[in-house]
């Protein structure tokens, strides 16, 4: 193949060229993540029974509805919230690679089925399904300085103009609304009620049969009589619009003429649909939108259109709304990339460096550098191909491979331009020698690291989605890299170099005739060392022995994570008050939280949500997310995300009304809404609320005297006071009473009825019944109610009821079908995630029988990864063992190249160990990276002591002048490597932490693998050709022989040390 291009040049610069072009167009083509889809694909089902407890929602609506999803294809978990608020959800996860689309159809499908067993006002109500994950991309904000814009009207603009814009745009999973639009709200009095002799059914029913669609027909419609002359529509207007309107509702026409009307019993208002929870910005009231990402969404993308339709939506905004973005987290996405992509320019400068360095000429110099961006851009074809994207992953990839790139072009650089200075031959000369003598190197180590990267992309999981980004960059450039080596390379070579003298290289003079003496000298020492030390190999061996010994202690020894916690530019904070707070108390709290955040020099934005948090939703729950200042503004040790965040949780422990808690977002932030571990404790017995509470609470106790253990906390709503009323069922028989009539008048005076809708400027808005707000406050209100006997009269509730204070959940929660609650906490300073885990395992191992636990969102993926890394080094090693018995024909060989492997892994480890990082994702992609060019380095040497064994000399012999002839390119090539991943180590910023993980395992390892192999690699190949002599037919094979006939190798078949002839 070689041969072919050195005789045609100019058809490798056009396959050259061709690979350059769909490169560039794949670029613009490709989507820009953060990371690849990691996360489960996840659907999410919402419900809401107004004024229902939570025990109440769960057993009559979220129960129901999980039953029915059990069983669905490719599910993993599923997880169920019910609060005393009247909303429920149910988050379903599903496998890796499960299309969202055909997940969402069959859980619509099986939600079909359940419905018809659900409460009427919860269809009533919808019960919705959405594709969405769980954390937000972005907030957009309204906010005006008018008066007369209060957040209800901002609510209504919103809900009107702005969310359905949003909800349109592709990316967009959910956009939700922390405000409320426009409702008719009938405030009824309840003593004035039982002024009239009148019930809350009969308001709600005169409602309905008064605000009606009327559809009255066509006068004139076929068929029509003889001579008719006029069609027309027939408009009868049916459905009520104003307060006024409302208030004329007829309750009681009596038969003096008088009448009893809407207005005489209660107070109507066009009010909000909801209060429950709304939105400040920077301490203001405003109305927030958030938006959370579909399971296919591209973050960047879908961020941008946000931007660019809140831009064009403003244009007609009424007077005095401004909109503002002031929390979005693709922030991070955005300048993330653009320092990988940074770091690879500083990477190619670097390679660019050492080559110049190593070869002295800017034509050999730029020979091996074209191949880095036709490789590069071959890449970027082959991932667009693939369906893959742009992310932190594929750009790293990127950055690694480039070292590796340039090395099968340096190979065949410096080779002929050795067989130039020593033999005097032509370039074009030259590089057919050249060519001949290492084609089957390049092959070599070509399927050595392509065999190292392929089993990779076979994993399962997040985690396995993490590790083919890897894969796929690293073989598709080193493949394209190999073929330019056998292409184009040789082709460049022939006809750009220069015809040399023989020994030119020691005319230099100045800076690299320096260079090239003290090379020459170290070369020289180096081969006097290998050939003391092959005379004393077995006192090497032992030494080998001892840091395989070293190697597992350090590697049992390094704390496991998933992946390295990332400074992301923002924080969450969660407020979260006793049981039973109301929101005034939770409003208090806020303004603390605000007031001390907004002050911190390091703050930008802070968007608060009252009556919402990813622990609950309810009046004494808030969150709030803050937008810290660019990364290049913030330094010092304390302004980090995670410094933040202890300072808030240091300063916000002296709020004596709530539990405040600042966290960092978890480095996949679709895996989880804090950093740390989520833990699912489980009643697998039935033992009931109680028990379970007690459980946890022992637990809690438990970990809080561990070591390892640090934020330990219950991730939910605690258990507060309820009102508990007791029925007298036979009083309230004998009284007339049926009980409907008491669910129906409590339901509505207290929970609140939507009865049906109004139009309201060209939009169907809500009629909402309820008692006023004075008429709800206290116990006695409620006795206070009345009922309507089957006689007609009014009963009050305190002739049949009675009310007592009971202790009951404000949220329930369900895990995998169990009753569970939710535990979150972190590893304490100097310990890892994983070793956080095993403690909570050890810990929920000591609680009474009956009761179980789960791990979820991330901390599940980090038990999936830890146990597939051992499977995958395994993996890496036989791909190499395997790939190179096929190639050089030997059980043996491939041998001595595998013993190489722990001295490159003890680099790794010793680099995580001197920087405190963790065995992570990153970690394990290091690893395998090292496996694969220590076994580079050594096929280097071993490729050609083999074949100069071949022609006659010994092991020995043989070794030392293929450690003579391949010291340089070896050298070389670990140093274009070392330097091309240096960016990585020295990174700042945004990102650095996964930069860093990564760089610090490669180049620790290269470092390792390149000083400890070139000296251990000789006295492996001695060893292993000492005890496995090798047949004659892989002697004629090495040295190139012409293969006699069968018959007369038969007799060499037995000893082949593979004891097989092939």
């Amino acid at each position: 193949m070689a041969q072919f291009f050195i005789n045609r040049p100019i058809f490798a610069w056009v396959i050259a060229i061709f690979i350059l072009v769909m490169g560039a167009v794949a670029i613009t083509q490709l989507p820009i993540a953060q990371y690849p889809p990691v996360a489960p694909p996840s659907i999410v089902i919402s419900a809401a029974y107004p004024g229902a407890s939570a025990r109440t929602l769960e057993d009559s609506v979220i129960s129901v509805i999980e039953r029915e999803m059990n069983g669905s294809p490719g599910l993993i978990y599923i997880e169920s919230t019910s609060q005393a608020n009247g909303t429920g959800s149910i988050k379903l996860s599903f496998e890796a690679g499960i299309d969202p689309e055909l997940a969402q159809v069959d859980v619509q499908n099986r939600l079909a089925r359940a419905t018809p067993r659900l409460p009427a006002s919860v269809t009533q109500q919808g019960v919705r399904v959405d594709k969405a994950n769980n954390n937000f991309l972005l907030f957009a904000i309204l906010s005006s300085d008018d008066p007369n814009l209060d957040p209800v009207s901002l609510g209504d603009y919103a809900a009107r103009t702005v969310l359905p814009e949003l909800q349109r745009l592709p990316g967009v999973g959910q956009a939700q609304l922390f405000g409320a639009e426009r409702a008719m709200r009938i405030w009824v009095d309840p003593a004035r009620l039982v002024g009239y002799n009148l019930a809350m059914a009969d308001v709600t029913a005169a409602i309905r049969a008064q605000n009606a669609q009327v559809s009255a027909g066509t006068i004139g419609d076929l068929p029509n009589v003889a001579g008719q002359a006029i069609f027309a529509t027939v408009v009868v207007n049916g459905q009520l619009s104003s307060t006024q309107q409302f208030g004329n509702i007829v309750l009681r026409a009596n038969t003096d003429g008088s009448t009893v009307r809407l207005r005489d019993v209660a107070r109507i208002e066009l009010g909000a649909e909801g209060y429950a929870t709304s939105a400040r910005l920077n301490g203001k009231p405003s109305t927030g939108i958030g938006v959370q990402l579909s399971p296919t969404g591209n973050a960047l993308a879908t961020a941008k259109a946000v931007r660019a339709r809140m831009e064009e939506l403003s244009r007609f905004f009424p007077p005095g709304i401004q909109w503002a973005i002031p929390y979005d987290s693709s922030r991070f996405i955005d300048i993330s990339i653009r320092q990988v992509a940074e770091t690879l320019l500083e990477a190619v400068v670097l390679v660019f460096l050492v080559m110049f360095l190593f070869l002295q000429n800017i034509r050999y110099t730029i020979i091996p550098t074209i191949v880095v961006p036709v490789s590069l851009m071959g890449t970027f074809a082959v991932l667009l191909a693939m369906g893959f994207s742009i992310n932190v992953l594929t750009m790293f990839g990127m950055v690694l491979v480039i070292g590796i790139v340039v090395d099968d072009a340096i190979v065949v650089v410096e080779n002929v331009e050795r067989i130039m200075s020593e033999e005097g031959l032509s370039p074009l000369a030259a590089t057919r020698k050249a060519m001949g003598q290492i084609s089957g190197a390049i092959v070599g180590v070509t399927v050595v690291l392509v065999s190292v990267f392929v089993p990779l992309a076979f994993f399962a999981g997040s985690v396995g989605n993490i590790y083919r980004q890897f894969s796929a960059v690293m073989v598709t450039a080193i493949a394209f890299s190999a073929f330019l080596a056998l292409s184009l390379t040789p082709a460049l070579c022939a006809t750009l170099l220069k015809p040399v003298e023989a020994g030119h290289h020691h005319a230099k003079t100045g800076f690299f005739g320096w260079f090239n003496r003290g090379f020459s000298r170290t070369a020289k020492a180096y081969e006097g060392v290998v050939a003391r030390m092959l005379r004393r190999a077995a006192r090497y061996l032992v030494i080998y022995a001892a840091i395989i010994a070293a190697v597992a202690v350090l590697y049992t020894r390094l704390p496991t994570s998933f992946l390295p916690a990332e400074d992301q530019g923002y924080i969450i904070v969660n407020v979260q008050l006793p049981p039973g707070a109301t929101r005034n108390r939770t409003l208090d709290v806020m303004q603390q939280v605000e007031g001390f955040v907004l002050k911190q020099p390091e703050v930008q934005n802070m968007v608060s949500v009252l009556g919402f948090s990813f622990s609950g939703s309810g009046q004494n729950a808030a969150l709030a997310f803050v937008t810290l200042k660019d990364w290049s503004e913030r330094v010092g040790a304390g302004s980090s995300a995670q410094g933040l965040a202890g300072r808030i949780f240091g300063a916000m422990r002296s709020v004596r009304d709530a539990f405040i808690f600042a966290v960092s977002p978890p480095p996949i932030p679709e895996l989880g809404s804090a950093a740390g571990f989520s833990f699912r404790l489980q009643d697998r017995a039935g033992l009931g609320h109680d028990a379970l509470l007690a459980a946890r609470n022992q637990l809690l106790g438990l970990a809080s005297q561990s070591q390892i253990l640090t934020g330990l906390r219950p991730d939910g709503l605690e258990d507060a006071p309820q009102l508990q009323v007791d029925i007298d069922r036979d009083k309230a028989n004998a009284l007339g009473v049926p009980f409907e009539a008491i669910a129906s008048a409590l339901s509505t005076a207290v929970g609140s009825s939507y009865v049906n809708d109004f139009p309201n400027s060209g939009r169907l808005q809500r009629v909402v019944v309820q008692a006023d707000a004075p008429a709800r406050m206290q116990p006695s209100d409620l006795l206070a109610i009345n009922v309507l006997n089957t006689r007609g009269q009014a009963v009050p509730l305190s002739s049949f009821a009675s009310t007592r204070w009971v202790l009951g959940p404000m949220q329930t929660i369900r895990y995998n079908g169990y009753s569970a609650m939710r535990i979150s906490g972190e590893a304490a300073a100097g310990y890892s995630s994983g070793a956080a885990m095993t403690e909570m395992e050890r810990l929920a191992a000591q609680l009474p029988n009956g009761f179980g636990f789960e791990w979820t969102g991330q901390s599940r993926e980090e038990r999936l990864a830890g146990a597939q890394a051992f499977i995958l080094l395994g993996f890496a090693l036989l791909a190499v063992f395997l790939a190179l018995a096929a190639l050089y024909e030997s059980w043996s060989i491939p041998l001595a190249v595998i013993l190489v492997v722990p001295l490159g892994v003890l680099g790794v480890l010793l680099g995580a160990h001197a920087r405190g990082l963790s065995n992570d994702v990153y970690f394990n992609v290091g690893l395998i990276t090292i496996i694969g060019l220590g076994a580079k380095n050594a096929v280097l040497i071993i490729e050609f002591a083999k074949d100069l064994q071949a022609r006659g000399k010994n092991a020995v012999e043989a070794v030392l002048e293929a450690a003579h002839l391949r010291f340089r390119p070896i050298i070389m090539t670990s140093m274009a490597f070392i330097l091309g991943v240096l960016p990585l180590v020295l990174a700042g910023g945004a990102g650095s932490a996964s930069q860093r993980a990564i760089g610090t395992g490669v180049m620790s390892g290269m470092l390792a693998a390149t000083l400890l192999a070139v000296f251990f690699v000789p006295i492996f190949f001695v060893v292993v050709r000492t005890i496995f002599k090798g047949s004659e037919r892989q002697r004629r094979m090495y040295a190139h022989e012409a293969e006699p006939d069968a018959g007369d190798s038969a007799d060499t078949v037995a000893s082949s040390d593979t004891g097989k002839s092939a």
